[in-house]
């Protein structure tokens, strides 16, 4: 979502900041700012719609210098993307502010600050938030006082920072509800919504609490917590992964984070199995009080990371035997629940911030549920600090909106989840051992199926022309199914559907003809048969069939079928597996449309507001 970067240095901070916007341009953004106080006290902001490279262009042309200054990324809520809703917004001149989240009472404030005299040049929710600071400092409060007195006035979900003209060398920042890292260096410090902004300049950080308020000096940093104490916070130190971030021999982002699955599978497999059990142990100190006497599990999750908890259910319900219910987080918060003895609330997210699952989770607080899980790739997240246990999924840094990587190690975590209650419902030494044998082989499984892309870059070709395509699965293949769809339209924007298999009579038949590609996984189990039915009912309506099937499924190519022959696998291991594929027919169709891989229009990789 949005991206903030802020810096308090004895030099200028201008290449800096800018290079922080850079380094956020993963999440998802369609405006850019930066301002900087200059040596006279003046504030100048330069704004520009689009691309960093367009605000830097603007920058290399008309200069802004300083030594202290804020920068922004915007994805557009309230207000179209132009410059006049861009951050930062400014005051009177005299305050500068930028802000990630929603303020939900802003058009109150708005009302009120209006009558107070102050003139409105923006559609956004944010320029209410400059105001009133700069109301209170008109008031007589400092920068931080006024910071302090206006964040209990704003409903909503924020990170903000904040610079002021009459205060040149300080940046005051604070967070409720959106994640925001301060960074220390020697003789300057930095401020930003995620720690790989500031990479560049500092590897030592600290991750605001909840309520956080911080003050940025050139001689230190001071910070507030939710009831106006002072606090400390620990200062950690970011390792080398923070930098792998690049894009190396790889076109793209997400092809690189495609060929990365085997590696951030066996990372998140690595010290968790041993060579015949689980070590529930290593999965953390509170695994024996959360996995006991587990009656049910209740996954709440948003996208991608709601497809891996679908896969879930079918894991759970097969190997544990106990009721596995799988929602939405948005619709999860809005309805009546009634919470089962002994439930586990399990959230899945990959920033660990993602707006609707993290107010899931608190609401779950509240509702009586035996314990609370998290599996995240984000160890400082919100989601993980407020979880009482976590599952990491050790995937590194992912910065193509499409989630690839993600998703494989969200499962592969989930997978660790099973096999632990399995073991807690009384399955058997033999049943461990078997899905750890299983787990042991899914690196080189995955890796063999990378190397069937050159076969899949030819299959996408027959997709660059067509406007639909429909995914069919069944069983635990439905949720793939689902998940190859969402990829497909999400960077080719192709309108992509998934159905269960068996549902084709009951509707999606009626869309079948030579022009709707119809894209299916075949494993070789159980549900094989009943599968080459269905298929039977697109071919005998003309429908032409592009099947990821088992190498010994028995499945040819013809006239109406296109085959990708899959590597034989374990039956717990094929959601794994045969999502790889999917991701790669995405990718491949994406780059032959020309459409922006990495970051697709409209849509931003770490969703922090509702």
């Amino acid at each position: 979502m949005c991206g903030i970067v802020g810096a308090v240095a004895q030099r200028q901070v201008s290449g800096i900041l800018i290079e922080g916007l850079r380094r956020l341009e993963y999440r998802g953004y369609d405006s850019a700012g930066v301002a900087l106080i200059d040596a006279s006290g003046n504030i100048g902001c330069t704004r520009r719609v689009g691309k960093v490279a367009a605000l830097s262009e603007s920058l290399d042309s008309e200069p802004l210098n300083g030594t202290t200054g804020i920068a922004h990324t915007r994805w557009a809520t309230h207000g179209k993307p132009t410059e006049a809703n861009a951050h930062p917004h400014r005051s009177a001149g005299r305050v500068a502010l930028v802000h990630n989240g929603i303020i939900e009472n802003h058009v109150e404030l708005r009302e009120e600050l209006r009558a107070a005299g102050y003139v409105f040049s923006s559609e956004t929710d944010t320029e209410v938030i400059v105001h009133l600071i700069d109301q209170l400092r008109q008031q007589g409060a400092s920068l931080l006082d006024a910071v302090k007195r206006a964040i209990p006035r704003l409903d909503g979900a924020f990170a903000i920072a904040v610079i002021a003209s009459d205060e040149p060398h300080r940046l005051v920042a604070a967070r409720k509800g959106s994640p925001l890292v301060v960074g220390i260096g020697i003789g300057e410090h930095f401020v930003a919504s995620d720690q790989m902004a500031i990479r560049q300049v500092t590897d030592r950080v600290i991750f605001l609490e909840e309520g956080d308020v911080v003050e940025l000096t050139t001689l230190g940093v001071r910070i507030c917590d939710a009831m106006g104490r002072d606090a400390q916070r620990a200062i950690e130190q970011m390792g080398d992964h923070a930098d792998s971030a690049e894009k190396g021999r790889f076109r793209h982002y997400m092809l690189k984070e495609i060929h990365e699955q085997p590696r951030a599978v066996a990372n998140t497999l690595r010290g968790r199995i041993g060579s015949k059990r689980i070590l529930e142990q290593a999965l953390g100190v509170a695994a024996d009080e959360v996995f006991d006497g587990i009656a049910a599990v209740q996954i709440v999750a948003c996208g991608t990371s709601y497809h891996s908890g679908l896969v879930a259910r079918y894991w759970i319900e097969e190997h544990v035997g106990i009721p596995c219910a799988v929602e939405i987080a948005s619709e999860f918060r809005y309805r009546k629940l009634v919470v089962s003895k002994d439930t586990l609330f399990v959230t899945i997210s990959q920033s660990g911030e993602t707006a609707d699952t993290l107010a899931a989770l608190r609401l779950a607080q509240t509702l009586g549920y035996k314990a609370t899980l998290a599996i995240c790739n984000v160890p400082q997240s919100s989601l993980v600090r407020e979880s009482q246990l976590a599952i990491m999924t050790e995937a590194g840094p992912e910065i193509g909106v499409a989630s690839t990587k993600a998703f494989t190690t969200q499962l592969v975590a989930l997978m660790l989840l099973t096999a632990v209650l399995a073991k807690r419902h009384g399955a058997s030494e033999e049943a461990e051992r078997s899905f750890v044998d299983a787990m042991h082989t899914l690196p080189a499984l995955i890796d063999r199926v990378l190397q069937l892309d050159e076969r899949i870059r030819e299959v996408a070709e027959h997709f660059v022309e067509k406007r639909h395509a429909l995914f069919l699965g069944r069983g635990a293949q439905y949720p793939v199914a689902l998940e190859g769809a969402l990829k497909l339209k999400e960077i080719s924007y192709i309108h992509a559907e998934a159905y269960a298999a068996g549902e084709l009579k009951h509707g999606p038949l009626a869309l079948v003809d030579d022009d709707m590609p119809v894209v299916t996984v075949a494993p070789n189990n159980e549900l094989l048969e009943k599968l080459r039915s269905n298929l039977a009912e697109v071919q005998a309506r003309g429908g032409q069939l592009y099947v990821f099937a088992d190498e010994q499924a028995g499945f040819t190519d013809s006239d109406t079928v296109t085959v990708v022959q899959m590597p034989h696998v374990p039956a717990l291991l094929e959601p794994v597996v045969y999502t790889v594929p999917l991701q790669l027919l995405a990718y491949h169709v994406a780059v032959m449309k020309g459409t922006d891989v990495d970051q697709p229009r409209n849509l931003a990789k770490s969703v922090t507001v509702e």
